[in-house]
């Protein structure tokens, strides 16, 4: 089984306005239901939970039943960090999946989830119990010295950049949490399940990875969103 955890628990001061970002409204649709409708349409999705901040979870079924999001089986509330928020996700799996079944991590406010990279994600889990999504860096990296230079930089081909979706299979996603939030591991600051699995000593799979694969944190994340909606690929464009 193939069940999707999409987290939506955060506040979005960010982005200044007075509603969560993940119920703002672009073209008629909160920007959350573009999200859920990425899992709905896939095949391989079996059942999504959502992560939601508190107050919002009776919107979110009236939603979800008027775009028809059928595949919305749970919702459960956010905690006080991103991390927390994922780990209540998955401790409300507990007794619903078996250790073998995906879990695919996915963020909210990224709403142009790609079918081909949700689609590898699932495959690179089958086959080595997880698969982040990934891309290459196109530009330069380099290492701060003294605040206003640098004398050192990272070779990019050394680099990838990843971030949702992640698929881990349950058994070991559920271990990962207990074990983390009992010593206190990868779960501060800006650590998300992907770098709290490398600080638990696991070793992660690369998965396919878009560039249209926004995470809406500013109101100009939200207007590249809009142009994404709007845009149409050249016929000649391979």
């Amino acid at each position: 089984m193939n069940v999707a955890i999409i987290i939506a628990g955060g506040s979005g001061h960010r982005m200044g306005q007075d509603i969560p970002k993940q119920f703002i409204n672009v073209y008629d649709k909160p920007v959350l239901i573009y999200t859920l409708e990425g899992f709905q349409k896939h095949p391989k999705i079996d059942a999504i939970e959502l992560v939601c901040i508190d107050g919002w979870h009776d919107i979110v079924w009236a939603y979800a039943k008027q775009f028809n999001i059928d595949k919305l089986k749970w919702i459960v509330s956010g905690g006080n960090t991103g991390q927390e928020s994922i780990r209540n996700g998955v401790y409300g799996l507990e007794g619903i999946c078996s250790d073998d079944d995906n879990i695919i991590i996915h963020d909210g406010i990224r709403p142009l989830v790609d079918e081909t990279v949700l689609s590898d994600v699932i495959i690179k889990c089958d086959k080595y119990g997880n698969g982040v999504t990934s891309m290459p860096y196109n530009e330069q990296i380099f290492v701060i010295d003294d605040e206003i230079s640098t004398v050192e930089y990272i070779p990019r081909e050394t680099l990838r950049r990843v971030s949702t979706p992640q698929a881990y299979k349950f058994g070991k996603l559920d271990w990962a949490y207990h074990e983390a939030f009992e010593k206190e591991i990868g779960i501060y600051g800006s650590s998300y399940t992907n770098t709290m699995m490398v600080e638990l000593g696991e070793r992660l799979y690369f998965a396919a990875g878009s560039d249209k694969n926004l995470k809406l944190t500013t109101k100009d994340d939200l207007e590249m969103f809009k142009a994404y909606l709007k845009s149409d690929k050249d016929n000649w464009l391979k």
